[in-house]
């Protein structure tokens, strides 16, 4: 298990599937979300089983209560290109429905932060948000991304298009948090 100061990033297991696609699945979140539509049990049996047990180009984990162990959220890097050196940082928090906030998020943000560049040797973390995301806006600001592009009307969403707005973390620029 990887530790932060209140939270754990461990592997995620068979028992965490049901509550992660409750989480998932909740649409206020999901809007949020690459996956637009709403998954079912045998789409998150499948996710599980070649994403996050058999890819080696993907590192997802439970995010845990260092004092309870209880299950709050999961993050991971994802699409790891192992040449250039480079991952897809993801995050949620689904306890309580606060999917981002600034304790459990932030935690669990700089273990995989430091993972991703300590323990991986990676250069460049990178995520893609949409612009309605107001929360990531301001929860990857704070954890010292930059944003670097804005793709246009790339995402459907609530009746409309959205943009993506991509930012990124050069392993130079990396301070421990």
């Amino acid at each position: 298990m990887l530790s932060g100061k209140v939270v754990g990033l461990r592997a995620i297991e068979e028992k965490d599937l049901e509550q992660l696609l409750e989480w998932r699945n909740r649409p206020e979140m999901r809007r949020f979300f690459r996956e637009y539509r709403e998954l079912g049990r045998e789409n998150q049996k499948a996710w599980f089983e070649q994403r996050a047990v058999k890819d080696e180009h993907t590192r997802m984990f439970s995010i845990v209560s260092l004092g309870t162990g209880e299950l709050l959220g999961a993050c991971g890097l994802c699409y790891i290109d192992w040449q250039n050196r480079c991952a897809d940082f993801s995050i949620y928090i689904g306890k309580d429905d606060l999917y981002i906030d600034e304790t459990y998020a932030v935690d669990a943000a700089r273990t995989m932060i430091r993972y991703g560049f300590e323990e991986l040797n990676l250069y460049r973390l990178w995520t893609e948000i949409y612009e309605i995301d107001e929360k990531k806006k301001e929860f990857f600001r704070v954890l010292g991304f930059v944003h670097e592009a804005t793709h246009k009307e790339t995402h459907w969403t609530e009746g409309r298009w959205v943009d993506s707005w991509y930012y990124r973390l050069l392993r130079k620029e990396y301070r421990e948090l």
